[in-house]
């Protein structure tokens, strides 16, 4: 527990004993269950585990114990917001990480609508946590589906042994350059009151709360695509298509020429303004992140408990966990309003897109007629579709947002059509799980067997999940889940030898079963050297979003991916008759499109077709009286119709040339991803004063669940009460339906040419992975430590994915190092950690796919120190801790499009009854 043993002779009869007990440094001494789920020495763990115990969470220079996770070996950490950082461990990490179950006393606290814990948000407290236990890697075996890639283990205190009153106050300080808003402070405050009464009854109550102002997500960068899907790269000043990261509202664009030919087909624009109009896409004017969310930080939590021995074996606890807050979370769902949604329908309230792209043509080519260049033009259109536009903070612009974030996704009401930007998510997971030792029935071995059910009650008011019958205010889902594990372990060759094997079953209503077994051996030689291996595998039951969600974003109307949302029904968008395509067959496609209509020859050839059709048209009206009868006036009338009809005829030929390069998408079944994980391990302490532990592991995913963006034209559907109608509520006629809608071109004004999808596909191909890591504490002489840790995670063959996204986002490299003394002089002590990780190039739904396939989402490497110095303060007993995290205010981001965090600087006093 930390302190040193001690030796004192005793004489005679004396009882005058009086011993003080001193701190030291304990390596190698941890006893941890989560590894096997019984307790054994954290030596002889058959997988990596790591622990944070009581000593270490006192002494972390980060701000609270969450945070300290980030300096574990092989521990990746994403920040969104102060309130929510993604644990991620063995690569595909994520702003919602769904590979890494997060568990409280046991009980998994996720957010059953998103499948992943959102941070500590309703988690512990720091005064009221006795350890965490991490396990990277494969852990379905023993705890079920999706500790795929690893789990975390916090564990609170007793009211049994930590009984009495302990409070934390905590004061920082944030933003201190300036640099994205002025200095702002930080308050966090919390309490414990715990109590037990002859040893059979206890209590304990628990509440915390901390406010600040949050980081800000301020990326700028462009991240817009040419019609040949390069990037562009500029501002809005220098791009008409601009499509800024933290910006919201400019996702949406159309082609300009696409406008101006439907405004000629309206009589609104003259034909003759056709050729200066260009074949390039412009973006609507959109709104930065902070003028759309709140960073005002909150978290608000609390527990409370009652314990019950019923006999030396067995204990009853009645546990609730309450928690609340506001933080940001940078992907596509949660429980409060998306703010790319708030951004597209604040420009559509003020004016809508039917009137702001056509009044943008418009004046682009008054202005090009008056002389300006493009470049002028395009400030002078967006000039004039953007009067009206209610600025920021204005009692209009709050009118909107209030609005629209009180009306829920997809359902339109209260005169909102196309619906708002709030999220209904009441989504509740039920769970009940067992599990039994035998160790006092069975004596020649150790079996441990045990099982659980779960059901996932969807209920998100039609905003977030498909419903059974396709209608936004229809029943949605219940998912049932069940499963059992046994585990039987024995100690050979006079206990050096330990061999594990365990065997889990799991099933799920929407998939097979799924079989997870495991096989360890650990050997002990010269007493504190330990080698292990370990084979095990792991599962993962697509998320509840990945099976039945339908929510449209800014990028793309995400599906789920079981094949009832793909059908040609009530149901589902109807791929049957109007197939999909990727994103490469489609720029293929468009490319080679292009190229054809853009040929001399095929323009030439288009004249040519049109030009009967232009003659009969003018008699016509020449014998109606509209044009004059001379040869002048019908020549030019004869050119003016041929120009008319003219890109018609080059699409109808272009379209017919290239067609066979669209490939429609073949959907395969939708299954439960795998991994095989085999590991090695050394653990080892030489002289009591060096400690090292290493470990190397390969993976292999089968099934690997990844995403697929895919793309279906809207051109060409009609309304015939004999077709079948898709979900989106749309009539379809196969052989009506024109691939000119797949890029950009035949649509009606105002309206989309396209729909894009984006769903959960496994991946053919196996995803193979493999990373080490080693960490070495030394105790130095007079309680100093020096430690450290680097780890690597690699994926190999991400080569072979071609177009798929892998969503690997995880850095090559990753070290720290630490040093510190918890005692330099009496009471005095201080800790350093410095934190350092490699690059990495970032995949997701916040990612342009585009510039997510040609490698361009960077996130640079970054390193930061952490610092503190603590004086106990025995007399009241408390602690005061100063202490700062990124001390040198280093701004680094860890994802793309998240905020960039800078230095956190504070002042702590804990009271706590067990100090001394």
């Amino acid at each position: 527990v930390g302190y040193k043993t001690q030796e004192m002779e005793i004489t005679g009869g004396r009882s005058d004993i009086d011993v003080t007990l001193e701190e030291q440094a304990i390596m190698g001494q941890e006893v941890v269950v989560s590894a096997s789920r019984v307790e054994e020495s954290v030596m002889q763990s058959p997988v990596t585990v790591e622990k944070l115990d009581l000593r270490a969470i006192r002494e972390t220079p980060a701000p609270s114990f969450y945070d300290a996770l980030a300096n574990l070996k092989g521990i990746d950490m994403n920040t969104q917001s102060l309130t929510f950082r993604s644990v991620n461990m063995r690569g595909f990490n994520g702003n919602g990480q769904v590979r890494v179950v997060q568990m409280v006393d046991g009980m998994d606290n996720q957010a059953p609508g998103l499948n992943f814990s959102v941070g500590n948000i309703i988690g512990i407290s720091d005064l009221d946590l006795d350890n965490v236990e991490v396990l990277p890697g494969a852990a379905s075996a023993l705890y079920g589906p999706n500790a795929i890639n690893g789990i975390i283990l916090m564990n609170s205190k007793s009211p049994f042994q930590y009984q009495g009153l302990s409070a934390q106050a905590k004061l920082g300080v944030m933003h201190v350059d300036n640099r994205q808003r002025a200095a702002s402070p930080m308050y966090d405050f919390a309490i414990r009151y715990a109590k037990a009464f002859n040893n059979k009854f206890a209590f304990k109550v628990n509440f915390s709360y901390l406010a600040v102002q949050d980081w800000q997500a301020q990326d700028y960068r462009d991240q817009s695509v040419d019609p040949q899907n390069n990037l562009i790269g500029g501002t809005r000043q220098s791009n008409p298509a601009y499509n800024g990261i933290n910006i919201y509202g400019d996702e949406s664009s159309q082609n300009m020429q696409n406008v101006a030919q439907q405004m000629v087909a309206a009589g609104v624009l003259p034909s003759q303004a056709l050729p200066i109009i260009p074949n390039t896409f412009v973006s609507r004017t959109g709104y930065t992140e902070q003028n759309l969310v709140d960073y005002g930080a909150r978290n608000l939590k609390g527990n409370a408990a009652l314990h019950y021995r019923l006999n030396e074996k067995m204990e009853l606890i009645f546990h609730t966990n309450i928690g609340t807050g506001t933080t940001v979370y940078t992907g596509a769902s949660g429980d409060t309003y998306a703010a790319g949604f708030l951004a597209n329908l604040l420009n559509e309230s003020w004016k809508p897109s039917q009137t702001w792209y056509p009044q943008y043509v418009g004046a682009f080519a008054a202005a090009t007629a008056a002389g300006q260049n493009a470049t002028q033009a395009h400030l002078t259109a967006r000039g004039v579709a953007d009067q009206g536009r209610p600025a920021p903070g204005s009692s209009e612009f709050d009118r909107f947002k209030n609005e629209i974030v009180g009306v829920p996704i997809g359902l339109g009401q209260g005169g909102r059509p196309l619906g708002g930007a709030g999220f209904r998510d009441r989504t509740n997971m039920y769970h009940a799980e067992f599990m039994y030792n035998f160790m006092d029935k069975i004596k020649f071995m150790e079996l441990i067997v045990g099982g659980n059910f779960r059901q996932y009650d969807l209920n998100s008011g039609g905003t977030l999940f498909a419903t059974q019958d396709g209608r936004p205010t229809g029943q949605e889902f219940n998912i049932n889940e069940f499963g059992g594990y046994a585990q039987a372990s024995k100690k050979l060759m006079n206990e050096r030898l330990k061999l594990s094997a365990s065997l889990r079953f799991d099933k799920s209503q929407n998939f097979d079963i799924q079989y997870s077994p495991r096989a360890s051996a650990v050997y002990t030689f010269l007493d504190n050297h330990n080698i292990r291996a370990s084979f095990q595998t792991g599962f993962r039951i697509p998320t509840t979003q990945a099976q039945y969600i339908d929510l449209i974003t800014p990028q793309a109307r995400l599906i789920g991916g079981l094949p009832f949302q793909r059908e040609a029904s009530a149901t589902g968008y109807n791929f049957t008759n109007n197939p999909v395509y990727t994103i490469e067959n489609v720029t293929a496609f468009g490319n080679a499109f292009r190229a054809t209509a853009t040929n001399p020859a095929t323009q030439q050839q288009a004249v040519q077709q049109v030009l009967p059709q232009a003659q009969q048209l003018v008699t016509q009206q020449v014998q109606a009286g509209q044009i004059p009868n001379n040869p002048e006036a019908i020549a030019a009338a004869v050119q003016a119709t041929v120009a008319q009809l003219a890109p018609q005829a080059v699409a109808a030929i272009a379209l017919q040339a290239n067609r066979n390069i669209l490939q429609p998408v073949q959907f395969r079944p939708y299954q439960p991803e795998r991994v095989q994980a085999y590991e090695i391990g050394y653990k080892g302490l030489i002289s009591s004063k060096l400690f090292i532990d290493a470990y190397y592991y390969f993976n292999n995913y089968r099934n690997f669940d990844g995403g697929q963006v895919v793309i279906q034209s809207n051109v060409g559907l009609v309304a015939d009460a004999n077709q079948t109608r898709d979900k989106a509520n749309r009539f379809t006629e196969p052989s009506a339906i024109t691939p000119l809608g797949l890029i950009g071109l035949g649509g009606t004004q105002g309206q989309p040419t396209r729909s894009v999808y984006s769903l959960p596909i496994n991946l053919q191909q196996d995803i193979r992975t493999s990373g080490w890591g080693i960490g070495v504490n030394y105790a130095l002489p007079k309680n100093y430590t020096i430690g450290g840790n680097i780890a690597n995670n690699t994926i190999l063959n991400e080569g072979d994915l071609g177009s798929l996204q892998s969503f690997w986002n995880t850095p090559r490299y990753r070290a720290n190092l630490q040093f510190g003394n918890r005692e330099i002089v009496r009471n005095l002590g201080f800790n350093i950690t410095w934190r350092w990780q490699d690059q990495t190039i970032w995949q997701g739904t916040f990612v342009q796919q585009v510039v997510s396939e040609r490698r361009l989402s960077v996130v640079p490497g970054f390193h930061t120190f952490d610092a503190q110095v603590s004086y106990k303060i025995s007399p009241i007993k408390s602690i005061l801790k100063i202490g700062g995290s990124n001390i040198f205010n280093n701004y680094y981001t860890q994802a793309w499009g998240n905020p960039a965090v800078g230095g956190l600087y504070y002042i702590s006093l804990t009271f706590d009854e067990f100090l001394n």
